[in-house]
């Protein structure tokens, strides 16, 4: 494995973070996005920085719009809207190599079993997740706007060699035998991603106010209730446990402001992929994330207002409704 090559399938925000960091370390990395992105990084390189400081600049970076590069590859990075999986396993099938690895490092739960039906048997599938968010600041600039956080995995030979290869930087690699149970903790902290979408701002300012997080921490709950309706058991993701996490969202400002937002190092910066779909025009991944519990409790044939009510609240942002303001959201979503 010492000379195999990394291709990175949707070389947005995350896609450049991930790519940038393990090209810094020494791996090979092919980019394959949007033309946009390809060129700011032609005429600027590509510089990926996170919150401690850290920083590096690839300047001989690999982005390419099409997607042949896939069969250069034996590590596939799929970082791709949820909406997009379906295609660019397609691609994947259509260009790749056959027995490369496909990580699955995207939002939700249901993608990998969207690529493996897809693939079959020809790639080996694993899932994967991203447990930070980053944000595209333009110049070909990607930054992670938290601390510490390492990438995850599903524990297998290949990801062995390759966490040992991009080794301890801030896009470290940590392996699990629990994904699926880490990708239901992330999809409950993700939950903040149409929260923070809907007030506009920055993540750590909506944090701040508590309105905002009583609407985050009431979809929580709600989305572990129907979990455990469902006998599945999320993981915990940081330093704090899903049980715990809805009081500690909704807790007064004074002890969050101060305790809580302080530990989790989350600078200015920072704010959520569904927040930078909606400022580009784009349709998000509420389906992937929301919509994920409301189709659960379609299924155990009980209701998710809060998380329905959210859904319909992003579909309206999409269409060009304007932010609403902490009391505002408040008053939209029953149960807030």
């Amino acid at each position: 494995m010492a000379g195999d090559r990394v291709a990175v399938l949707g070389a947005g925000s995350v896609g450049c973070f991930i790519g940038g960091a393990w090209q810094s370390a020494g791996l090979p990395v092919t980019f394959i996005g949007r033309p946009r992105i390809a060129q700011d990084i032609a005429e600027h390189g590509l510089t990926v920085s996170d919150y401690s400081g850290w920083q590096a600049h690839v300047a001989d970076c690999d982005y390419r719009t099409d997607p042949t590069g896939l069969g250069e590859a034996e590590i596939i990075l799929l970082c791709v809207k949820s909406g997009a999986t379906a295609g660019a396993a397609r691609e994947i099938a259509q260009y790749g190599r056959d027995g490369a690895l496909v990580i699955s490092f995207q939002n939700g739960v249901s993608n990998v079993d969207v690529l493996k039906r897809e693939l079959g048997e020809r790639f080996e599938v694993v899932r994967g997740m991203v447990p930070f968010n980053c944000a595209y600041l333009g110049n070909g600039r990607f930054h992670k706007g938290v601390a510490g956080a390492p990438l995850y995995a599903e524990d297998r030979p290949w990801t062995r060699e390759l966490a040992r290869r991009v080794g301890p930087g801030p896009a470290a690699l940590k392996l699990s035998d629990d994904m699926l149970g880490l990708a239901w903790g992330k999809l409950l902290i993700n939950l903040n991603n149409a929260i923070n979408a809907l007030s506009g701002r920055p993540l750590r300012e909506q944090l701040r106010a508590r309105d905002y997080r009583r609407v985050f921490a009431a979809a929580m709950r709600e989305g572990l209730h129907l979990l455990s309706h469902a006998g599945i058991r999320p993981a915990k993701v940081g330093s704090v446990g899903p049980r715990l996490l809805p009081f500690v969202i909704g807790s007064p400002n004074w002890l969050f402001n101060n305790i809580f937002i302080r530990s989790w190092k989350i600078d200015e910066k920072a704010r959520s992929s569904m927040s930078d779909d909606l400022a580009h025009g784009r349709k998000t991944e509420v389906d992937f994330i929301n919509g994920e519990l409301v189709e659960l409790a379609r299924r155990l044939n009980v209701e998710a207002p809060v998380n329905e009510a959210i859904v319909a609240l992003v579909r309206k942002a999409e269409a060009g409704a304007k932010p609403l303001s902490p009391k505002a959201l408040l008053e939209a979503v029953p149960g807030g």
